[in-house]
Protein backbone atom coordinates (compact mmCIF):
# COMPACT_ATOMS: atom_id res chain seq x y z
CA UNK A 1 0.00 0.00 0.00
CA UNK A 2 1.10 3.44 -0.65
CA UNK A 3 2.68 5.77 2.41
CA UNK A 4 -0.31 7.84 3.83
CA UNK A 5 -2.71 5.09 3.12
CA UNK A 6 -5.96 5.33 5.57
CA UNK A 7 -6.83 2.71 7.70
CA UNK A 8 -10.10 2.00 5.79
CA UNK A 9 -7.91 1.51 2.64
CA UNK A 10 -5.46 -1.23 4.40
CA UNK A 11 -8.51 -3.05 5.66
CA UNK A 12 -10.22 -2.87 2.08
CA UNK A 13 -6.62 -3.55 0.50
CA UNK A 14 -6.51 -7.18 2.70
CA UNK A 15 -9.98 -7.79 2.19
CA UNK A 16 -9.52 -8.33 -2.17
CA UNK A 17 -6.31 -9.79 -1.52
CA UNK A 18 -7.80 -12.40 0.58
CA UNK A 19 -11.38 -12.91 -1.47
CA UNK A 20 -8.62 -13.16 -4.80
CA UNK A 21 -6.80 -15.54 -3.07
CA UNK A 22 -10.48 -17.85 -2.01
CA UNK A 23 -10.88 -17.85 -5.87
CA UNK A 24 -7.61 -19.07 -6.57
CA UNK A 25 -5.80 -16.50 -7.64
CA UNK A 26 -1.90 -16.32 -7.15
CA UNK A 27 -0.76 -14.66 -4.04
CA UNK A 28 0.89 -11.92 -6.27
CA UNK A 29 -1.79 -11.42 -9.16
CA UNK A 30 -4.09 -11.27 -5.53
CA UNK A 31 -1.84 -8.11 -4.61
CA UNK A 32 -1.77 -6.82 -7.82
CA UNK A 33 -5.93 -7.05 -8.06
CA UNK A 34 -6.08 -5.26 -4.68
CA UNK A 35 -3.48 -2.41 -4.68
CA UNK A 36 -5.54 -1.34 -8.69
CA UNK A 37 -8.83 -1.77 -6.80
CA UNK A 38 -7.06 0.90 -3.63
CA UNK A 39 -5.81 2.78 -5.95
CA UNK A 40 -8.85 3.57 -8.22
CA UNK A 41 -10.67 4.24 -5.15
CA UNK A 42 -8.72 6.99 -3.66
CA UNK A 43 -8.04 8.40 -6.97
CA UNK A 44 -11.99 8.33 -7.41
CA UNK A 45 -11.99 10.02 -3.81
CA UNK A 46 -9.47 13.01 -4.03
CA UNK A 47 -6.97 10.97 -1.85
CA UNK A 48 -4.47 10.67 -4.32
CA UNK A 49 -2.47 13.56 -6.30
CA UNK A 50 -2.94 12.30 -9.42
CA UNK A 51 -5.78 10.31 -11.58
CA UNK A 52 -5.80 8.43 -14.58
CA UNK A 53 -9.16 9.89 -16.91
CA UNK A 54 -10.45 6.02 -16.75
CA UNK A 55 -10.25 6.11 -13.18
CA UNK A 56 -12.56 9.08 -12.47
CA UNK A 57 -14.55 8.47 -15.61
CA UNK A 58 -15.42 4.49 -15.03
CA UNK A 59 -17.68 2.58 -13.21
CA UNK A 60 -16.26 2.08 -9.50
CA UNK A 61 -14.29 -1.14 -9.13
CA UNK A 62 -17.02 -1.86 -5.65
CA UNK A 63 -20.16 -0.76 -8.47
CA UNK A 64 -18.86 -3.23 -11.16
CA UNK A 65 -18.11 -6.19 -8.26
CA UNK A 66 -21.96 -5.31 -6.70
CA UNK A 67 -23.22 -5.61 -10.38
CA UNK A 68 -21.20 -8.97 -11.43
CA UNK A 69 -21.91 -10.14 -8.19
CA UNK A 70 -26.01 -10.14 -8.44
CA UNK A 71 -26.24 -10.97 -12.16
CA UNK A 72 -24.61 -14.80 -11.64
CA UNK A 73 -21.96 -15.81 -13.80
CA UNK A 74 -22.16 -14.93 -17.30
CA UNK A 75 -18.31 -15.93 -18.38
CA UNK A 76 -16.11 -13.01 -19.24
CA UNK A 77 -16.49 -9.82 -20.13
CA UNK A 78 -16.92 -8.33 -23.80
CA UNK A 79 -14.17 -5.95 -23.40
CA UNK A 80 -12.32 -9.35 -22.18
CA UNK A 81 -13.92 -11.20 -24.94
CA UNK A 82 -12.86 -8.33 -27.61
CA UNK A 83 -8.97 -8.66 -26.37
CA UNK A 84 -8.88 -12.23 -26.97
CA UNK A 85 -10.26 -11.63 -30.36
CA UNK A 86 -7.67 -9.14 -30.94
CA UNK A 87 -4.80 -11.77 -29.94
CA UNK A 88 -5.53 -14.22 -32.03
CA UNK A 89 -6.64 -11.69 -35.01
CA UNK A 90 -10.29 -12.27 -35.65
CA UNK A 91 -11.57 -9.96 -38.11
CA UNK A 92 -14.79 -7.84 -37.97
CA UNK A 93 -14.50 -8.26 -33.98
CA UNK A 94 -15.09 -4.17 -33.55
CA UNK A 95 -18.94 -4.54 -34.93
CA UNK A 96 -19.88 -8.57 -32.64
CA UNK A 97 -21.70 -8.52 -29.72
CA UNK A 98 -21.00 -10.50 -26.76
CA UNK A 99 -22.60 -13.51 -28.30
CA UNK A 100 -20.81 -13.09 -31.58
CA UNK A 101 -17.58 -12.80 -30.32
CA UNK A 102 -18.41 -15.72 -27.96
CA UNK A 103 -18.99 -17.72 -31.08
CA UNK A 104 -16.28 -16.05 -33.08
CA UNK A 105 -13.92 -17.51 -30.34
CA UNK A 106 -15.66 -20.89 -29.75
CA UNK A 107 -16.80 -20.08 -26.12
Amino acid sequence: MPRGSSPKRERQYEHIKESAERRGESTKRAEEIAARTVNKERARSGESKTASRSSLEDISPSRRGGLRSHSGAQGPTKEQLYNEAKQKGIEGRSKMDKAELKRALGH
